[in-house]
């Protein structure tokens, strides 16, 4: 059974954490408990890009950024999975600062220092030097960068099944037993 954080980052692409939400709840078997914290940007950002609010009802335990009371602010909670999913280069870069000025930079902050897995989903394009810098720095902490990258030899039909080849690679690096598309295997059809 895992404890695993969400943090919803402002950067373009709330199709992937809509997608990871609702396999979170199809995978429940494996969850102990889901806390999620969305900033202002990744709420405004879901409404503009999903054209709902739906964000809110999926049944997690919800936290304000700035909430420093929530249980994964603390090592102590034994929270072993983060992933911040679409997480933009401003949130990459206070993380690899050691930054943690809000609920989400902490948490991934206690992530690192407790050496549980902390998993970045980057959507931003092209990269630059500062960007990759903060990635490698990342990287040698112990974090693991999963590009919001799709693949496309499932042969994916719809924009979903598109973001699903990144959102289902995210729950294989979480640890998580999910029916998905292997290499060399059958088609899931």
């Amino acid at each position: 059974m895992k404890k695993v954080v969400v943090a919803v980052g402002g950067s373009s692409g709330s199709i992937y954490a809509k997608l990871l939400l609702d396999k979170l709840v199809v995978l429940s078997s494996q969850v102990d408990e889901v806390g999620v914290v969305f900033s202002k940007n990744a709420a405004f950002n879901w409404e503009y890009e999903l054209g709902d609010r739906k964000f809110a009802e999926y049944p997690f335990s919800y936290y304000e950024p700035n909430d420093f009371l929530a249980p994964f602010a603390s090592g102590s909670a034994k929270f072993d999975t983060m992933i911040i999913c679409p997480c933009s280069m401003g949130l990459m870069a206070r993380i690899a600062q050691g930054i943690s000025s809000d609920l989400t930079t902490r948490a991934a902050d206690v992530m690192l220092k407790e050496r549980r897995r902390l998993i970045l989903v980057p959507r931003d394009t092209p990269y630059n030097l500062i960007h990759l810098e903060n990635m490698r720095t990342l990287t040698l902490a112990g974090a693991i960068i999963c590009p919001a990258s799709p693949s496309f030899y499932s042969r994916p039909k719809t924009i979903e099944q598109v973001a699903e080849t990144v959102v289902d690679r995210v729950l294989d690096l979480a640890g998580f037993e999910i029916r998905t598309y292997r290499w060399g295997e059958e088609d899931l059809d």
